[in-house]
């Protein structure tokens, strides 16, 4: 069994998955846009779809993670609330890199240091308002 993250972008799903190929070295897997449906069956609640040059699914492979995305109905309000994804960095020098890439445009929530159970820690909202905490060297 597995969990997946699916994260709904709002109109800006393709702008992220450009962010985090660049950011974080993801792999695009998949990327369907609404107009790629064939006609009536892009699974919209209602019967209306968003507009067809936005994401209905992508998936990216970040390290051994698949993080799965969509622009959903692309009102313009996307809201990550109660939630943040973690991501462990090899070493040091690569948590300070993944650190500063998702903190361009975004928010330092607390920044990356030394914490009393990893050698770094930190989290940032990035950008798209996702919540991010970056650890490495944690003890135990």
């Amino acid at each position: 069994m597995q969990v997946q993250p699916y994260l709904f972008f709002d109109g800006r799903c393709e702008e992220a998955v450009a962010f985090y190929r660049d950011a974080l070295g993801a792999k695009v897997l998949a990327l369907m846009h609404y107009s790629d449906a064939p006609p009536g069956d892009a699974g919209c609640p209602g019967g209306q779809p968003p507009p067809a040059d936005k994401v209905m699914h992508a998936a990216l492979q970040i390290g051994q993670t698949l993080v799965m995305a969509s622009d959903g109905f692309a009102t313009g309000r996307p809201e990550f609330k109660g939630v943040s994804l973690s991501i462990t960095a090899d070493d040091d020098a690569q948590a300070r890199k993944l650190f500063d890439a998702l903190s361009a445009g975004g928010q330092v929530q607390q920044p990356l240091g030394p914490s009393f159970f990893a050698s770094s820690f930190g989290m940032v909202a990035d950008r798209f308002g996702v919540s991010w905490m970056v650890v490495a060297g944690t003890q135990g």
